[in-house]
């Protein structure tokens, strides 16, 4: 898999997602075998970049490259500065959002609002494609509204404006997350470009993974809301794909070690305060489906101190361990979806 002048050692990339794809996630990811990672979106608008949120965003201290960026806003001389001042402070690939489908977003015209304004979409990759001398990449969906998908239009636009790489999250912005990803549009989409398309997408399993990669002819797949709490995932689909063969369930010594990495790296890179709230929505991912699962999760909620919350988490895994060597999930539900319950950072 080859973005510009990158090669990537893999084809499995990791979704960026607002509030959850922070460094400490992708970093862990790409530990598990995601050959690509791109951070979560960064406002264009460099007057609101003096705030700790953002500069956490922009913290890619110790990843491995190439790094990439991911800018959201509607205004192309806007955005064309942000890639300019990202390139400056490191990015080696820039990614531009046009998925989002968040009301926050859409209601500022950005992320997925843009696919119903063609030629602002137009003005957009051409202004930032020309504002930097490194790969430029687009994130998008379907469309905006069932009915009126205009993802084709889009697609070769952006090929025509000099984009390096295309994703394609199989939903339009009225879709949201509901309903299935629809693939055959995404293989449309492949067969009018040359360049690189990576589909997105209800992509949970291994087996799935191979399947979307077959039926669109897609150069890579995204994975997002099916590795949180599951990083693992990565190195199953990885698997599978090489050999056709299914890795076991990882043992529950191995996940209890994994999450306490990760609520180590959480705390530091963001405090006791704020590194104790944003781990509760990571620590009820990895705990979905599991024994006794929900009763955890309700008394971590109210846990208010990292030592506190990292005790929890390691009796809660340990007596885990004492009932089986591997994690034996007792709902029928993906254990990376999302949970209703998770409460996210303050």
């Amino acid at each position: 898999m080859q973005i510009g002048p990158y090669s990537l050692h893999n084809n499995l990339f990791v979704a960026p997602m607002a509030g959850v794809t922070d460094r400490p996630y992708r970093q862990l990811c790409r530990h598990f075998g995601a050959g690509y990672a791109v951070s979560e979106m960064i406002t264009a608008n460099n007057a609101l970049w003096d705030n700790v949120k953002t500069r956490r965003r922009m913290d890619h201290a110790g990843e491995p490259g190439p790094i990439a960026v991911q800018i959201a806003g509607s205004d192309p001389a806007m955005l064309a500065q942000a890639a300019r001042l990202n390139v400056e402070l490191g990015a080696q690939i820039i990614d531009i959002n046009m998925g989002c489908p968040a009301k926050k977003v859409c209601n500022k015209l950005a992320g997925s609002a843009l696919l119903k304004d063609e030629a602002l979409v137009g003005e957009i990759l051409d202004a930032v494609v020309a504002a930097v001398d490194v790969p430029v990449t687009l994130k998008t969906r379907l469309g905006f509204c069932n009915g009126e998908e205009n993802i084709l239009r889009v697609a070769q636009r952006a090929e025509a404006a000099g984009i390096a790489a295309l994703a394609v999250h199989g939903r339009t912005r009225e879709d949201m997350y509901n309903g299935a990803a629809r693939y055959e549009l995404i293989r449309q989409v492949k067969q009018s470009i040359a360049i690189p398309v990576i589909a997105n997408g209800d992509i949970d399993t291994p087996q799935k993974a191979r399947e979307v990669l077959a039926q669109t002819g897609a150069d890579a797949v995204m994975v997002g809301r099916a590795a949180q709490g599951r990083p693992w995932l990565f190195r199953e689909i990885a698997y599978f794909l090489a050999t056709g063969e299914t890795l076991p369930p990882p043992q529950v010594t191995e996940i209890r070690d994994v999450l306490d990495g990760h609520l180590d790296e959480l705390y530091a890179f963001y405090g006791e305060y704020s590194g104790c709230r944003i781990a509760r929505k990571h620590i009820a991912w990895y705990t979905r489906g599991l024994h006794d699962g929900n009763a955890f999760r309700q008394a971590m909620y109210q846990l208010d101190s990292t030592a506190a919350q990292h005790a929890a988490v390691r009796q809660y895994f340990d007596e885990l361990g004492r009932r089986g060597d591997r994690l034996q999930y007792e709902d029928t539900q993906a254990a990376g979806d999302d949970l209703a319950d998770a409460p996210l950072a303050a």
